[in-house]
């Protein structure tokens, strides 16, 4: 199972509306949860499975996300709670954390904006949707038996503090 749905309501803390933290946090925390706590209880049974979480680089902290950096840290936190309680069963749980990518919300930033952004990575450039897709499929594949309660970057070098 891939756990891939997210929204942002991004804003400064003094702000942010508390329904905005809320929903937030309610989607991108809670819709997680409840979808893993499903999908737990059949791979228990079936002893075995793969969970893949799609967090967010902004877990370590932007400016204007407390809502979301927070719910990605939840993530992150929720996805090494349940390797731990679902590796006997042969169900691995691992997390992405993308960075940049090239998605129809990013093409809605200011151009200036962008621009900024794609200075602001190792690598200059945008991740492809396809970056991430690759990182599920590697995680979800048969050849990773031994990789359970981590987090995969895909951020072009970002979460190493670089540009920030």
């Amino acid at each position: 199972m891939v756990n891939n749905a997210g929204i942002i309501r991004d804003n400064m803390i003094w702000k942010m509306p508390v329904g905005d933290f809320d929903q937030v946090v309610q989607i991108n925390l809670k819709g997680t949860w409840l979808m893993c706590r499903e999908a737990a209880k059949l791979m228990k049974e079936q002893n075995s499975g793969r969970i893949v979480n799609i967090a967010s680089r902004a877990w370590l902290g932007n400016p204007g996300q407390s809502n979301y950096s927070a719910s990605k840290a939840g993530v992150i936190s929720l996805t090494r709670v349940l390797a731990l309680e679902l590796g006997k069963y042969n169900v691995l749980v691992n997390a992405i954390a993308p960075g940049l990518i090239d998605t129809p919300l990013t093409q809605k930033l200011e151009k200036d904006v962008l621009e900024k952004l794609i200075l602001s990575q190792p690598t200059r450039s945008m991740g492809q949707p396809s970056d991430v897709a690759n990182a599920v499929s590697f995680l979800v594949s048969e050849s990773t038996h031994f990789i359970t309660g981590q987090v995969l970057y895909v951020d072009g070098g970002k979460s190493i503090g670089a540009g920030i």
